[in-house]
């Protein structure tokens, strides 16, 4: 019977760390089992046990949520949720490992423990008597057919029957001493490993017949009583079942008592050990419904970058000697920046393409400027923000994307749903062959040490613009890769003069030795400086224990208000749900069901040099042809061409030059931004209509 059981993390190696697993605390045989998931405990599908007598408990003073158990040679290492919940386990467990260790020890020294030997020769004395009796129950029964007088033989019968009564339990008393002998054999196997030759013999006695001095008329009962006994732990089912033990360690029945503390050496994808009620078909996570993208009809397909990569990342543990060799070159907290992961882990493309995602959902940012109210306003940029992570993100497998190059950029733009097109090309914007109905994107690698991105979107038709910049600085957690996007981004709505700044959340690549997967963590922030409006979000990490993975919250603030007028929460990735002060709630963004509106970017024979998709494509085409020798190859050639492009620079006491933005203070903006053109615009349209400006540019010109 289970005294405790409940959720515990177990450590199982440097590879996996702590896992996640359901353990069940028996008193009855000593056993601390654990199991993947409550309902494989209820299947009795066993990972492992610690067998605990003998075993001894040790805490860590420095921290109130862990401890150990050493036993049988090994040392186990779990972990709690927090003091409270160790104790409740270390109380239990004491007392099973007094009741398995100390008290048998105290009952050896006081009481005479029988021995096989005895058990036969009792049993051996007690079916004498009962072959005894049943010699003199055959010999009562000849005497009742001779009798002749009624009385007698109804005296006689009366004896028979309580003769025959006794036989029974006698029998039975023979069955039970043979069960006894047999759980004295198996506790010896289990004390001291497999069975001497003469216990074996003695455990073995169990299945004849008058070999062992049994009677015959036991044999019968024996014989029916053998397959309940071997479903019981009998021999027959014990040697069964440690053949199984032997052969498997995944499916040892509880009742079954192993010889030694053991743990599954290959732990499986596991489970959340909470869930009880999960069909067979959810044994596997769920793969991601593929979201909706919508290309407009006249865009231009690129087989290397628009084809999305299936494929998934698969466990790093094939890739052993790579990780290891990238592992000894790390230690916990260190920057990675000049750290050369390998090739395999990466995604194709840029990291500056990654950053044009932000506006898979076009329609959600120029969206920004049809509110009158800035109550709503505000509301519509956290809407658009918080659509701005899932598209990023091709799969649930974490992949790295590459690298960008000092110098390098990447031009794209969008087509705006139910907006009409435009046939005047914005010939002075940040993409000089876009329309002004187009949401056109610029980005360009700006430093190489720090790694900083900068990057520009704008409508000039919603007169609708975003400066932003992001210093990734990626760091080894362990078992974990943290990516912190130091940065920002300000989206300006010139008609209400607003300027809106928000910042951005960290990365994590989870499970990097097994199979990666991303979260976002971290809390950020949206601000109005002009209207006062604000708001806080946080993206959550998965908790520890249960929880699950993508959450976010955030909370949007009137100016001097202390209760917020809306409050979201939800999946980044999946849907989020707004209540409103008012009482009203809604579904706010489902990334689930809303399309993604396809970029538009020129074709690599189109583009500059140190355009994203021309400077990579011969790593992406290799890496897609999955020839990962050559895509390292050619990856190499770039990095070292920047390095010697660097070491040039510095020899000359040159400085970069970027193309389109410039550095001011801390921050990093585009040369030409829409404000700045419309400023000019206005200011030169006014010297054309002023004579006196006339005659002052004239001359000025």
């Amino acid at each position: 019977m289970a005294t405790i059981e409940g959720p515990l993390s177990k450590w199982t190696n440097v590879m996996k760390g702590w896992q996640y697993r359901w353990f069940v605390l028996d008193e009855n045989t000593g056993l601390l089992s654990y199991y993947t998931s409550k309902e494989k405990m209820m299947r009795g599908s066993r990972r492992g046990c610690v067998r605990l007598k003998g075993a001894i408990i040790g805490i860590d003073d420095e921290d109130d949520s862990t401890f150990t158990i050493t036993v049988d040679q090994k040392t186990f290492h779990f972990q709690a949720r927090d003091a409270e919940e160790r104790e409740r386990w270390i109380g239990g467990l004491e007392e099973a490992i007094l009741r398995h260790t100390q008290p048998l020890s105290k009952q050896r020294e006081s009481k005479h423990i029988p021995s096989t030997a005895e058990f036969d020769s009792k049993v051996a004395e007690t079916d004498a008597y009962l072959q005894l009796l049943i010699d003199q129950t055959k010999a009562l029964d000849e005497k009742i057919e001779q009798c002749d007088d009624p009385a007698a033989r109804e005296k006689y019968s009366v004896i028979k029957v309580a003769a025959e009564t006794m036989i029974e339990s006698i029998k039975q008393s023979i069955v039970l001493l043979q069960m006894s002998k047999q759980q004295i054999a198996d506790q010896a196997m289990v004390e001291n490993g497999p069975l001497t030759p003469p216990l074996q013999a003695a455990a073995g006695s169990i299945g004849r017949k008058k070999e062992n001095g049994i009677s015959p008329a036991v044999d019968a009962l024996l014989e029916e009583e053998g397959g309940d006994m071997e479903q019981d732990g009998s021999v027959g089912a014990q040697s069964h079942m440690m053949s199984a033990y032997s052969n498997s360690d995944m499916h040892v029945p509880p009742r079954v008592m192993p010889m030694t503390s053991y743990s599954s050496s290959e732990d499986e994808e596991f489970y959340d050990a909470e869930e009880l009620e999960r069909s067979a078909t959810e044994d596997e996570p769920p793969k991601a419904e593929p979201v909706q993208v919508i290309a407009s009809k006249d865009d231009y397909f690129d087989e290397l970058y628009d084809e999305v990569d299936q494929e998934d990342l698969g466990s790093l543990e094939g890739q052993g000697s790579i990780v290891t060799h990238l592992l000894s070159q790390v230690r916990i907290g260190m920057d990675l920046t000049k750290i050369v992961l390998p090739t395999f882990i990466l995604e194709r493309r840029s990291l500056l393409e990654m950053f044009a995602d932000f506006f898979a959902h076009p329609d959600l940012f120029v969206g920004i400027v049809d509110f009158k109210d800035p109550k709503e306003r505000m509301i519509q940029v956290v809407r658009w923000y918080l659509s701005a992570f899932h598209a990023g993100r091709r799969s649930d497998i974490a992949k790295k994307p590459y690298n960008p190059i000092i110098g390098e950029t990447f031009q794209c733009f969008w087509d705006i749903p139910n907006m009409e097109p435009s046939d005047e090309v914005s010939d002075s914007g940040p993409v000089p062959w876009v329309h002004k109905n187009n949401l056109a994107f610029i980005a360009e690698q700006v430093s190489h040490h720090p790694p900083i991105s900068a990057f520009y979107a704008e409508h000039s038709g919603k007169r609708i613009s975003l400066d932003g910049y992001i210093w990734t600085k990626s760091k080894f957690l362990g078992l974990s890769i943290g990516v912190y996007m130091i940065g920002q981004a300000v989206i300006s709505v010139l008609d209400h003069d607003e300027e809106y700044v928000l910042t951005f959340p960290t990365g994590y690549g989870r499970s990097i030795l097994t199979v990666p997967w991303i979260e976002l963590g971290g809390k950020v922030g949206v601000q109005c400086a002009k209207t006062g409006y604000y708001a806080n979000i946080e993206f959550k990490t998965k908790p520890f224990y249960g929880g699950k993975k993508h959450q976010v919250a955030a909370a949007i603030f009137a100016p001097n208000d202390k209760k917020p007028i809306c409050t979201i929460d939800g999946e980044w990735n999946g849907v989020m749900w707004a209540q409103y002060n008012t009482g009203r709630s809604e579904k706010f963004v489902d990334t689930k069901s809303m399309p993604i509106i396809k970029k538009k970017v020129k074709p690599r024979t189109e583009q500059g040099e140190f355009e994203s998709r021309r400077l990579w494509q011969d790593v992406t085409k290799h890496l897609k042809e999955k020839n990962v020798d050559k895509a390292t190859e050619f990856k190499r050639k770039l990095e070292q061409r920047q390095r010697e492009e660097a070491k040039e620079r510095l020899e000359k006491g040159l400085k970069w030059e970027t193309k389109h933005f410039h550095e001011q203070g801390e921050h990093w903006l585009h040369h030409r931004p829409l404000l700045k053109r419309l400023q000019e615009t206005v200011t030169r349209k006014s010297r054309q209509n002023s004579p006196e400006g006339d005659s002052e540019y004239d001359s000025a010109s």
